[in-house]
């Protein structure tokens, strides 16, 4: 399947018990952009990234793949499709060459491909002098680009990460960010979920949550522009004043 997966989110609403997590929610991540879930905690964006995984099914609304603009069914979509979640379950006791080991036998990927993305993604991540060292020991945003590597080996063309940087340092952060620029120009449709505002600003779309309700959608600057607020932070407590105004009243 060539480059060119897109996912489209059409008027979802999702119970949890009898919490309403997703309220009729609709975006669209167009293909080979990076999209920014963007949201305090108990948001909704977890609640919709494993909607797009097919772990969870929503009330109303469907989640539609399309592939270079045709509508095609999930299991098409899965195959290329590499998931990064909040809270990994790396191998404590093994080393970053085994956890890429074990990765490209659960791949199967044929020896000389792997060896080729095995040296590239660990140039690239700057964590080849530490391939002997294992999980346990590894720094936050060290372990989080190793969770990355594992996710990246099978050359996916869509990636969707929830929350990968929270916990990480500031030079961590910055790094991690490179690297999904360097994704980003492979033509690779990347979501991410964060919950700090400045990261909202990186991406070339965004999508704002706020209790499980889409607030804004669209480029950062844009979508500052039209609500009339000079960052996202403001946008977000603007609207938790206007929620606790209509508590009160």
């Amino acid at each position: 399947m060539a480059p060119g997966i897109s996912i489209r989110i059409e008027g979802i609403t999702k119970f949890m018990g009898s919490n309403e997590a997703l309220e009729k929610v609709s975006f669209t991540f167009e293909a080979g952009q990076l999209h920014g879930l963007i949201g305090p905690e108990g948001s909704g964006k977890t609640t919709l990234l494993r909607h797009m995984i097919g772990l969870l099914k929503p009330n109303e609304g469907r989640v539609v793949y399309l592939d270079d603009g045709k509508v095609v069914p999930f299991s098409e979509v899965r195959p290329h499709m590499a998931y990064m979640p909040q809270l990994q379950s790396l191998y404590s006791d093994l080393s970053i060459g085994e956890h890429l080991d074990f990765f490209r036998d659960l791949y199967q990927i044929p020896e000389k491909i792997y060896r080729e993305r095995r040296q590239e993604l660990l140039q690239v991540t700057r964590l080849e002098p530490f391939q002997d060292r294992p999980a346990g020991d590894l720094s936050g945003g060290m372990y989080k680009k190793l969770g990355l590597m594992c996710a990246l080996l099978q050359s996916p063309n869509l990636m969707l990460l929830d929350e990968p940087t929270t916990g990480v340092d500031p030079i961590s952060r910055r790094e991690f960010w490179e690297l999904l620029y360097r994704l980003r120009e492979q033509g690779i449709l990347i979501i991410i979920t964060t919950a700090y505002m400045d990261e909202a600003e990186r991406c070339d779309r965004v999508h704002l949550l706020e209790h499980g309700k889409m607030l804004a959608s669209g480029e950062p600057r844009e979508v500052m522009r039209q609500q009339g607020v000079a960052s996202f932070e403001e946008l977000f407590l603007r609207h938790a004043k206007e929620e606790a105004g209509h508590v009160v009243r």
